[in-house]
């Protein structure tokens, strides 16, 4: 796979980096955050550029563009420490609806996310099962024309912001998916700021009727679709962070280059020349293994690709925790103020550690799939 930029790559890449840094200015970015809601402007900005068909085939009216792509623009929005809902819907929601067998449910709602016209949100996740993919206590049965859905998600990402919930039910004794519209009777969504300043949800469906042609998956497929879906979410994540460390560093740079102690600047003080180096090494670290990441979105074998995913996982996690802390304490007291954005990144790249499985899970899933 070739990571040079492509000129179409180069022209998408700086129209996204001039609308970021236009509109997801620190005051603006934080005026959204305490509103609570999903900004709509910003949200049909991004779709505008092309976010919302970026992975979606050409057929359903999107761009079908290589996962390569995918990270030159997952790294810009990580710069400008974009919350909206790309990755929980043009990534994970996209691939795991383009990989149904209903071809209706498809056209509808590809189409429409690739005109920016919906927003999907990818419930998984349970109580007492954390980072788990199979559902246990989430269920669908059987009725007349469809099925009854009960149970419970939680930590749903942007699901307030949503106009569909694809759900993991068990269904039948196996796994399934259905697409549940996010205003059906039944569905509960209470929202919650998350640690970084985004949205999450706990979403309880209680004797919700799913007609039965939104049923998107089931069975074996449907355990590998969700695996992918979640394993480009997992690289698209990464490939943020590295765009946030990137800005990170940089910030960190000019601070220390203008910042002056003993009549000179910081950054003439060896020991946070050394710093700054490491915080270089360890961006481009995570950088690297984001690329192998990306190669493996193409790998045939899910274990092979769901392993590599887990290694760079791992590594993006631990240089973004160095990162993080370095840029803070070059800053000494001001970087965890209000009056820089070191803290914002900061919380961002705490939280991404986290997302998605964290270090222990992902180390020991690279076990599992050694065997």
């Amino acid at each position: 796979m070739d990571f040079s930029y492509s000129e179409e790559q180069r022209m998408l890449t700086d129209s996204l980096r001039r609308l970021v840094a236009d509109n997801w200015t620190r005051p603006l970015r934080r005026a959204r955050q305490k509103t609570g809601k999903l900004d709509v402007a910003a949200w049909n900005s991004l779709a505008e550029l092309g976010m919302g068909g970026l992975l979606v085939a050409e057929e359903f009216g999107g761009f079908g563009e290589t996962p390569a792509t995918m990270l030159a623009v997952h790294q810009e929005l990580g710069r400008g420490l974009v919350s909206e809902p790309v990755i929980s819907s043009a990534v994970m929601g996209v691939t795991l609806l383009g990989q149904s067998d209903n071809p209706a449910l498809k056209q509808k709602w590809l189409t429409a996310h690739a005109e920016g016209e919906a927003i999907l949100a990818l419930a998984w996740q349970e109580e007492g099962e954390r980072d788990a993919q199979q559902p246990l206590s989430t269920r669908a049965s059987s009725t007349q024309g469809g099925f009854q859905l009960d149970g419970k998600k939680i930590l749903v990402w942007h699901a307030a912001g949503s106009d569909a919930l694809l759900v993991s039910v068990v269904l039948d004794g196996e796994t399934a998916v259905l697409l549940v519209p996010t205003n059906s009777v039944g569905v509960t969504v209470t929202d919650f700021p998350t640690f970084d300043g985004s949205r999450a949800a706990t979403v309880t469906f209680e004797r919700v009727i799913v007609p039965i042609e939104n049923l998107l998956i089931k069975g074996a497929l449907a355990q590998d679709a969700l695996r992918k879906a979640l394993d480009f979410g997992i690289v698209a994540l990464c490939a943020q962070a590295c765009g946030a460390m990137a800005y990170l560093t940089d910030s960190t740079i000019q601070y220390l280059k203008t910042r002056k102690q003993f009549g000179q600047p910081l950054a003439n003080f060896q020991v946070l020349q050394h710093r700054l180096g490491e915080m270089l090494i360890q961006s481009e670290m995570g950088l690297s293994m984001t690329y192998v990441a990306t190669i493996a979105l193409s790998e045939a074998d899910a274990n092979k690709r769901s392993r590599v995913v887990s290694m760079a996982k791992v590594e993006v996690a631990a240089a973004t925790r160095f990162v993080g802390e370095a840029s803070v304490q070059s800053h000494g007291g001001m970087g965890v103020t209000d009056e820089l954005e070191v803290g914002d990144y900061f919380k961002r790249l705490t939280y991404l550690d986290v997302l998605l499985g964290d270090t222990n899970y992902h180390l020991q899933r690279m076990q599992d799939l050694e065997a």
